[in-house]
Parts: C-alpha cells; sequence; structure tokens
C-alpha cells in the first residue's frame, strides 16, 4: 500500500475511474527494472493526459507490479521516492493521483496481489469505498493487466507504449479492449465522448 494515498472519493462512480498499470504506460520501462527515482522517466505526454483525466472529472487510481522489490532490486522507500516524484508532477498541472497500489512480490511468491490476479484493483476499490469497480477502466501494456481489469468486470485499454506493441503482435487476449497508442491518446478519445 502506498503512502501517497488520499480518503476515498465520496460521489466517485465506476465509469469516472481509470486505473493505470505504471511501467510502459506511465514512465518508460525496462527489462533491467526501474531501481531509481533517476531511472524514472514518464513519457513525455502522460503527466498531462493524467491531469487531463483529472480536471475532467475521473478519479486517477495506479496499480503496478514491482517484483523488483522481492528480488532485491531497490527498496520500498526508493520505491516511494519515485511514487513521490510522480505525484508531484501531476499536482503540478493540476492533476490527482487517488491512490497507488503495488504489489512487492515475485511471481514466485503466491500472493493473491500480483496482476493478473485482482488484488491491487480491490486494495483500489475498497481504498476509494467503491461498491464495485465492473465499469472502471483499466489501462495497461500487458495482457495481465487487462486480465486483472477484466477478472473484476473493468473495460480494458492496451495501450501500445512499453510492452504494449508486442502484446498487441500476440493478439490473444485482446477480443474486449479497446487499443491507443499511449494514454494521451486514450485520455483523447475518453475525455471526448
Amino acid at each position: 500500500m502506498s503512502p501517497i494515498s488520499d480518503s476515498h472519493e465520496a460521489t466517485l462512480i465506476p465509469d469516472k475511474l481509470v486505473i493505470l498499470d505504471r511501467d510502459g504506460v506511465i514512465n518508460h520501462d525496462s527489462d533491467a527494472y526501474i531501481k531509481t527515482v533517476e531511472e524514472w522517466i514518464p513519457y513525455s505526454t502522460s503527466i498531462g493526459a493524467i491531469a487531463r483525466l483529472t480536471h475532467s472529472g475521473y478519479t486517477v487510481a495506479i496499480a503496478t507490479n514491482q517484483s523488483g522489490i522481492s528480488r532485491g532490486y531497490y527498496d520500498v522507500a526508493i520505491l516511494n521516492a519515485m511514487h513521490e516524484r510522480l505525484v508531484a508532477l501531476v499536482e503540478a498541472q493540476g492533476g490527482r493521483i487517488a491512490h497507488i497500489a503495488y504489489c512487492p512480490h515475485g511471481p514466485d511468491d503466491c500472493c493473491d496481489c500480483r496482476k493478473p490476479l485482482p488484488g491491487l484493483l480491490l486494495e483500489i476499490q475498497q481504498r476509494l469505498g467503491i461498491n464495485t469497480l465492473e465499469g472502471s477502466w483499466m489501462v495497461g501494456d500487458s495482457l495481465r493487466d487487462l486480465q486483472a481489469g477484466e477478472a473484476v468486470g473493468c473495460r480494458t485499454v492496451l495501450v501500445r507504449t512499453g510492452k504494449g506493441a508486442n502484446t498487441e503482435m500476440k493478439s490473444i487476449g485482446l477480443e474486449k479492449s479497446r487499443i491507443f497508442n499511449d494514454l494521451a491518446e486514450f485520455t483523447d478519445w475518453l475525455c471526448s465522448r
């Protein structure tokens, strides 16, 4: 659970909630893991996209697997520093992140929070005090992001940034998902509906 959490949105309805994966959606991803604040580099349009979602009445939360913690590549303090930077950049543009949920476990740790399991999304639901995630949006660059969203009734979106283009080429499990080039393009589409 992130220390950057705020109190829940009293009038939040599921279709006004956008849950984002972090690496590959908001910031550049790395097969060597993002291990320092300096390595955490947002895409040029992602921070503005999050701010636009906020300005358009959407609540934005983040659900991110961070197995680099269990692998010993970085610790929770460094992860929190990355998230503090993210929140500061978003707030500087008038946006807001309601909650950041992360899984510190590795793929063999048998937890219930690592995507594709829906534990992180259920944490967001509980933290924001909403009855259901059905109709919310889950935006990711991997099949496991989409599977976590589908497990709780989210509408799913694949972005081609990060691992998204490779995920799209495999084209398995994408039948229910909308596909956009990046978070900014999805935001433009969503806010113009």
